[in-house]
């Protein structure tokens, strides 16, 4: 198996904004990769580079051993982008067709819209859809040419859990039989349950770099959650173990190295403690914790 994507010391600049600072990302052949991160981490930005969209102020860019236009126009790479306009007056399947006519070996409109889960509404107008009807005919455009990559900005933003659900079972097909998907997104449960690894972007650099059971270790520890009468921070702070506090009104939360130890002090130092949880680390509190509110 070779590399699908690579960016080698990868930085743009936007007038004196830093949107990458010097980014390497390697990803293999049949990989699902997420890429995270806060607003303006530099997300868009290193997928517009990946496709040939944008050039890097320096550094480089190859996409399946091509230069990343090269690829997008052999037919090889499949782009959801997060906005993108499509035509009202055609029908569905008229559209389908037409995409996959310029491809050199597509799949059937039909396997297409199926993968899409359109075929109901192939002979309707595309002006006559609704935002998350349109969001799947987007991918249906995406994958109708079958390529060896896909690139997926916000893929699905508008979309009912099911059609989430069937735009995640076809991705993840695709990738079992060799094919890669590399996607940006806010929803970071999707990255939790679909994602082989995460890519966590902030300030335009990689803050980590792994499987998402590894990219939760970074942070490590667990969570305690509770509710307290009155609470001050500081004097959570010097509770054994702790970490990191959150106080939003009588709700606490506590990041421990020893929630054990947490547990025993927090008991004996206040009476009014109630509806305590002790949580392991999930992939939202690493997001967190390791962006640290970098944008």
């Amino acid at each position: 198996m070779g590399n699908a994507l690579e960016l080698r010391a990868v930085t743009k600049t936007y007038g004196p904004v830093k949107a990458l600072g010097g980014v390497d990302l390697v990803v293999g052949e049949g990989e699902t990769v997420a890429v995270l991160g806060p607003n303006g981490a530099g997300k868009s930005t290193l997928l517009s580079i990946a496709l040939g969209l944008r050039a890097p102020a320096s550094g480089t860019a190859r996409v399946l051993g091509r230069a990343p236009l090269e690829a997008l126009r052999a037919g090889r790479v499949g782009v959801l982008p997060q906005e993108s306009g499509l035509l009202d007056d055609v029908r569905v399947g008229e559209l389908v067709a037409a995409v996959a006519g310029m491809y050199p070996d597509p799949l059937t409109p039909e396997l297409a819209m199926r993968a899409a889960g359109i075929e109901p509404i192939a002979a309707r107008r595309v002006g006559q859809l609704s935002g998350g009807q349109r969001q799947r005919v987007r991918f249906a455009l995406c994958v109708v040419g079958d390529p060896d990559l896909l690139v997926l900005d916000e893929p699905t933003v508008g979309l009912d859990v099911e059609g989430r659900r069937a735009l995640w079972h076809e991705v993840r097909a695709r990738t079992a039989r060799g094919r890669t998907a590399v996607f940006a997104t806010h929803y970071l449960t999707e990255a939790d349950d679909y994602a082989d690894r995460v890519v966590l972007l902030a300030g335009g650099e990689v803050v980590a770099d792994g499987s998402v059971a590894t990219v939760k270790s970074l942070v490590g520890g667990s969570e305690v959650r509770c509710v307290l009468g009155a609470a001050d921070p500081a004097e959570l702070e010097i509770l054994p173990g702790v970490r990191q506090v959150s106080v939003e009104g009588r709700a606490v939360s506590l990041r421990t190295n020893d929630s054990d130890a947490t547990l025993r002090a927090l008991f004996a130092r206040y009476d009014d403690v109630s509806d305590v949880r002790v949580e392991s680390t999930d992939l939202e509190s690493a997001f967190v914790s390791l962006t640290g509110g970098r944008g």
